[in-house]
């Protein structure tokens, strides 16, 4: 039996829906309100510091300042697995809204339903290197091509400090594009490029903070290198179709059809494997490294073994 459904608002037209069904991506500007995001980047400060019980995020000194906490991050993987304040906005209504309109939307009979299972915050200070052309579903397989990125702008989004680029319709195929490694450290993380298509279709995803930018699994997206004076932070949750299974990893016995990570959080409609139960996730983070954050370890004197405070 099904539990009550999560209520989300609609907020979006169909001409919405129908821009990313068709486009593969959608712009909503001024989604999140100044006031949030000051909240966000306030919970960023924190973590950078430190300030959850947290492996990987020691305690820094208090000489550190706030600005010197954020220059050593690219990026934080999973900060939802401890901070509180990035579980809401993983959660948040409008979002979520959205989302229950356009995860599965190019499938007939799809009920709105939503789960997310991954947070990432980027930071992206000046000089930090951005991402090679990608599709997240590489990384995140589901059984329904429902992937979808939410990307709340903390900044500006700039040609200059590294914002998106899309390929608009580069996911309509559903194919995902080989990758290899790109050698060009000065520009992108470690990470590996996709390759294979022209590349001369690629349109600049430029916003004002507080703007959303929702984008499908299979879109070929990438970002350039932090050229400004500013930084270009970022939440970035990934989500899909409740229904689907994640097939993020195996297990003995699992098979690709029947594995399904279950360290995911219900937004929208249904959890139709509440059955299942749920995973709990560790109390930690990972980071994300790239050529500029080699260039600027934290020398271990400023850290402390102290016990960090809520």
């Amino acid at each position: 039996m099904l539990a009550n459904p999560l209520m989300v608002p609609r907020i979006l037209s169909d001409e919405h829906v129908a821009f990313f069904v068709e486009n593969g991506y959608l712009v909503l500007e001024s989604l999140v309100t100044p006031e949030e995001v000051e909240e966000l980047r306030c919970d960023t400060v924190h973590l950078a510091r430190g300030g959850y019980p947290c492996e990987n995020l020691q305690p820094l000194s208090a000489e550190l300042t706030d600005d010197e906490a954020l220059r050593r991050i690219l990026c934080i993987h999973q900060p939802h697995f401890v901070s509180p304040v990035i579980e809401k906005y993983v959660k948040h209504a409008k979002i979520c809204g959205a989302l229950s309109q356009i995860t599965a939307a190019h499938l007939p009979f799809w009920d709105g339903s939503v789960k997310c299972m991954q947070s990432m915050l980027f930071v992206k200070p000046p000089a930090f290197q951005g991402q090679a052309w990608h599709q997240d579903e590489i990384y995140i397989p589901t059984r329904d091509r429902s992937l979808i990125g939410a990307w709340i702008a903390l900044d500006d989004a700039t040609i200059e400090n590294g914002c998106l680029w899309v390929i608009p319709g580069s996911h309509k195929p559903g194919y995902l594009y080989p990758q290899r490694d790109h050698n060009n450290t000065e520009e992108h993380d470690f990470g590996q490029e996709s390759y294979g298509f022209d590349e001369s279709l690629a349109v600049p995803v430029e916003v004002p903070v507080g703007s959303v930018v929702f984008f499908n699994g299979y879109l070929l997206h990438k970002s350039h290198k932090n050229r400004s004076e500013i930084y270009r932070r970022v939440l970035v949750s990934h989500y899909m179709n409740a229904w689907s299974l994640l097939p993020w990893s195996l297990k003995d016995g699992e098979s690709v059809a029947t594995a399904d990570r279950r360290s995911v959080i219900p937004v929208a409609g249904v959890d139709p494997y509440t059955w299942k139960g749920y995973d709990n996730p560790p109390r930690n983070v990972w980071l994300r490294t790239c050529k500029a954050t080699e260039q600027l370890k934290i020398p271990e004197e400023h850290t402390t073994t102290d016990e960090p405070s809520e």
